[in-house]
């Protein structure tokens, strides 16, 4: 990537919170394309649909993160694949794609959105 990217603004959302997937490409990336399976190095923030909230953020500890698509939460799993090197790209993922009903992980029940800038692919 050549120039240095900065933390992404996130527009609040409006109306309901989708039940399905939602992919946006904010910026189309022109390198490797990521593919399942791939172990990705991004940074990436999160906040919550309704709240605003961040809940996460690669920004803010300072560095990008890699783990393999298999580990991640289902919406990263099915939203990252086609993704290019370079792009930055929005996810808007309900419960069932994160981290499930209400009441287990402090997360679960919400509709989350992510921005994810996508690094290298390996």
């Amino acid at each position: 990537m050549t120039e240095e990217r900065t933390k992404p603004e996130f527009d609040a959302p409006s109306g309901p919170a989708p039940s399905e997937l939602v992919i946006r490409d904010i910026i189309v990336g022109d390198g490797a394309e990521a593919k399942p399976g791939d172990t990705v190095t991004v940074h990436y923030a999160g906040v919550e649909y309704d709240s605003g909230e961040e809940f996460d953020s690669s920004w803010g500890r300072g560095e990008s993160i890699q783990f393999p698509l298999r580990g991640l939460i289902q919406g990263w799993q099915d939203g990252i694949p086609g993704m290019k090197v370079g792009g930055r790209r929005e996810l808007v993922i309900p419960p069932h794609l994160a981290y499930g009903p209400a009441g287990g992980h402090f997360l679960g029940g919400k509709t989350l959105i992510f921005i994810i800038d996508l690094l290298d692919v390996g």
